[in-house]
């Protein structure tokens, strides 16, 4: 590895009203590796990515790219010193080829664009590093995985000797990633330094050289990656051990709480998102569905919660045909709904706290009578719940919008399980609770799930995260192309044949 500085960020402060996101930050990235960015959420490290981008100015600190002072006013400043940054969310335009994608924004000398010269040299770049993407294909006809490829080939063809990667594994099945990190690896050997912001500890002792915890704006440690251990990571970024493996508390299925049969259901876009889809789910058992994202996963669960229209089949919930039932007569049965991107989909932003927690409960005994809400009843039992699922607030009268994505999961979470109507919920539908939180909000979850499946709740878990499905679920569908393509027990499945199936690799006969 290098030791020519590429990056050395020195004493940055950024602030926000009533926070400091930065907090007299150092941080450096030397020529030839792969560097980590860890942190719990909140913890700064996004922020600090975007000053280096030139997405934020600091208040306070300096920036030196390649050992000369530099100011950044915008990302175009960064591009111009040969800093990349592939963003969660791609910045693709899909009904552009990927050649038009690569090229758009380059200055080309004269009037006339060569495509064909430029075809040819993206070509080359994509095979270097053992990429098979055709310059003329539209990029909504590509894979999550071949999106992300597109998106760095965008960054190396301007010469991006610096590169920032936020969460780039978020979206790929297990044969992607691997493919990513070997080109990560490749590089770097070449002589690049990446930036590899992540909070799968896994991924962090796989593919890099040396990792910074961040942790409530300020750097921890700054650590070579095989000087330091999972357990020591993970304690660097919440302040307390965490548990890796949570003890899994034995499936007793039950009886069949929810039964789907041959379920079909249309996209936003019009086009097919379900194709016959049939499960099952007893009491006491979760019931995992793995699945790269946009594979109808949320559909299904927007069908199942009343809030999307099935074409065709039936959901079947305690024996009673509920398909294409109102959410109210769904959540009057007993079902509970985590819904993906709970900042975006899951509160009112501009309600407060209080408001957010009773949306569904206002209207039932013993918070309202005769349309008179009980308003002293709702906040005593708030304030509880604030404590229960550690939300962290000032007060329940604060708005949603002032709270952590962590926290907003946590005020869903307790809206959803902590039995406001009725008692604890008998079927919990769950899609991505963890996606975005760091590791020990996830914990959190992992363990609200368990306790509510030891309870008797039959639960359908979604995730794009394979060790998290293996973890908690008894039994695991995989989905592709709105189909479920096969359903295996967990002591069947693998990281490995899920991967497999997830890209129809492997025959659909499991």
């Amino acid at each position: 590895m290098g030791l020519e500085k590429l990056v050395e960020l020195r004493g940055i402060v950024k602030r926000f009203p009533g926070v400091i996101a930065n907090d007299h930050v150092d941080f450096e990235l030397r020529c030839g590796e792969v560097h980590a960015l860890l942190g719990e959420n909140g913890a700064g490290k996004t922020t600090l990515m975007n000053i280096l981008y030139g997405l934020y100015q600091p208040d306070e600190g300096e920036i030196y790219i390649k050992g000369n002072r530099v100011r950044l006013r915008s990302p175009s400043d960064a591009i111009k010193l040969g800093i990349g940054m592939v963003h969660q969310n791609f910045k693709l335009v899909e009904s552009h080829t990927v050649l038009e994608n690569v090229i758009l924004g380059l200055k080309e000398p004269g009037i006339r664009i060569d495509f064909e010269k430029h075809a040819r040299k993206i070509g080359l770049l994509a095979e270097r590093y053992g990429w098979r993407i055709d310059p003329e294909v539209k990029v909504w006809q590509l894979s999550a995985g071949e999106k992300q490829q597109v998106e760095l080939l965008k960054i190396l063809y301007r010469g991006a000797d610096i590169l920032i990667l936020d969460e780039p594994t978020s979206v790929l099945t297990p044969q992607e990633t691997k493919t990513l990190f070997e080109a990560l690896r490749k590089m770097a050997a070449e002589g690049r330094g990446i930036i590899f912001i992540t909070h799968k500890l896994g991924e962090v002792m796989e593919v890099s050289d040396r990792v910074t915890v961040m942790r409530r704006g300020r750097v921890v440690v700054t650590k070579k990656t095989s000087e330091v251990t999972k357990s020591e990571l993970a304690n660097y970024m919440i302040g307390r051990p965490v548990i890796f493996s949570l003890e899994k508390v034995e499936a007793k299925p039950g009886k069949v709480l929810m039964r789907l049969i041959d379920l079909e259901a249309l996209s936003d876009k019009g086009a097919p998102a379900l194709n016959k889809v049939s499960l099952e789910v007893r009491s006491g058992e979760i019931l995992g569905i793995a699945g790269i994202s946009g594979n109808g996963q949320v559909e299904l669960a927007e069908v199942i919660v009343g809030l999307r229209k099935a074409l065709r089949g039936k959901v079947i919930i305690d024996g009673l045909d509920v398909t294409n039932r109102s959410s109210k007569e769904l959540i009057e049965l007993g079902v509970a709904y985590i819904p993906p991107e709970s900042v975006r989909w899951g509160v009112l932003p501009e309600l407060r706290i209080v408001d957010n927690l009773f949306l569904k409960a206002y209207r039932y005994p013993p918070y309202s009578s005769n349309l008179i809400l009980n308003w002293r009843r709702m906040f005593e039992k708030a304030r509880k719940l604030i404590e229960e699922f550690d939300v962290i607030t000032p007060s329940i009268f604060s708005k949603a919008r002032s709270l952590s994505g962590g926290n907003i999961q946590r005020l869903v979470l307790a809206r959803e399980l902590s039995g406001l109507i009725g008692g604890a919920p008998r079927l919990i539908i769950a899609a991505y609770p963890t996606k975005g939180l760091d590791i020990g909000a996830a914990e959190f979850v992992h363990k609200l799930l368990l306790k509510h499946k030891s309870m008797g709740s039959g639960i359908l878990f979604i995730s794009e995260d394979l060790e998290e499905l293996l973890m908690l679920s008894d039994r695991i569908a995989v989905m592709s192309g709105g189909r479920i393509v096969g359903i295996l027990s967990r002591e069947e499945a693998s990281v490995e044949k899920l991967g497999l199936m997830m890209s129809e690799a492997l025959p659909q006969a499991w």
